[in-house]
């Protein structure tokens, strides 16, 4: 069994989401059924495209919700038929112990998600921590500190929506 993290950003421009798709299916496809676990906290972007994927393969998806408000606080309405679907699908529903969504509460969901997982996919530009925490950038530096292989998923021509 291989357990694979996700982290990636949110603000994925909307014509980059097919080939965002394409390239995690091309990283796990090998890792079918059973063998896939994927862990991912289903925010809007790279965490759902992702998770999808998994599903997609067979496998079981574990999701990390940052906080018990993240549904209501965080999550568009736009967003929740899939972000609900998911946590239906989800083997496993990991809710952090923060009552608020916020910097605390991302960081602790990221340590989560990076503990026992035998690889980080990173939907990620490469561009610099925000210093907010529990970004992309954040969750890549700490996956490499702690010597998880990392691959980075940024498609020929991908953009972040208003960039």
């Amino acid at each position: 069994m291989v357990t694979v993290a996700v982290t990636g950003h949110m603000d994925l421009a909307d014509e980059v989401a097919e080939a965002v798709r394409t390239a995690l299916h091309e990283l796990l496809a090998g890792l079918r059924g059973d063998a896939l676990v994927g862990r991912s906290c289903l925010a809007r972007g790279a965490d759902t495209l992702f998770a999808e994927e998994i599903l997609a393969l067979g496998g079981r998806l574990s999701a990390i919700i940052p906080s018990r408000d993240y549904r209501d606080a965080v999550v568009a309405p736009a967003d929740l038929i899939r972000f609900d679907a998911l946590c239906e699908a989800a083997d496993e529903v990991v809710i952090m112990p923060y009552e608020h969504a916020g910097r605390a509460a991302y960081e602790a969901a990221n340590f989560r998600l990076l503990q026992g997982a035998d690889w980080l996919l990173a939907v990620w530009d490469g561009s610099a921590p925000t210093g907010r925490g529990g970004g992309t950038a954040d969750t890549v530096a700490a996956a490499r500190s702690a010597g998880l292989t990392v691959d980075v998923v940024w498609p020929p021509g991908a953009r972040r929506s208003g960039a």
